[in-house]
């Protein structure tokens, strides 16, 4: 997993100059027709990092050519500029790497409900799910890109 250091590092701090920030990683992305018919919860339009562009929409894809799109019910977020829960670090969606499903029935330290498939077609994408993570910080809702 990358280190709150290594993000900043790669993107800066969103905290200490957001304006600069947003002007220089984030895009609004066109989802493309075909995600949105087949996964209709998914906004047409995605506020998030450039770089997580392409590792979304394949992952996306993927979950559509394997029928394991139907898993999702909700779409809960992406950029938010906020610290972790429970932390003073600051959070992956800080940087527009990061989404949220399924809330309500992944919640926060909760039981997870996803697919052992759903979870390994994200991960063969680059992402991580906080469904990896230890009982204290479980967040089965949460996948962040890790491939830069």
């Amino acid at each position: 997993m990358k280190t709150q250091a290594q993000l900043i590092a790669k993107f800066g701090d969103p905290y200490k100059n957001r304006l600069g920030f947003e002007r220089k990683w984030m895009v609004f992305w066109e989802v493309p027709r075909e995600i949105t018919e087949a996964i209709p919860m998914i906004p047409k339009k995605i506020y998030l990092n450039y770089y997580a562009i392409v590792p979304l929409e394949d992952t996306f894809r993927e979950l559509i050519a394997n029928g394991l799109h139907e898993e999702i019910k909700t779409w809960d977020g992406c950029f938010n500029i906020r610290k972790k829960r429970g932390s003073s670090g600051i959070s992956t969606h800080a940087w527009g790497i990061a989404v949220d499903l399924n809330a309500n029935w992944n919640p926060f330290r909760g039981k997870v409900t996803w697919s052992p498939e759903f979870l390994a077609a994200w991960r063969q994408n680059g992402w991580i799910c906080g469904a990896d993570w230890s009982e204290r910080s479980k967040d089965g809702m949460h996948f962040q890109w890790e491939g830069f």
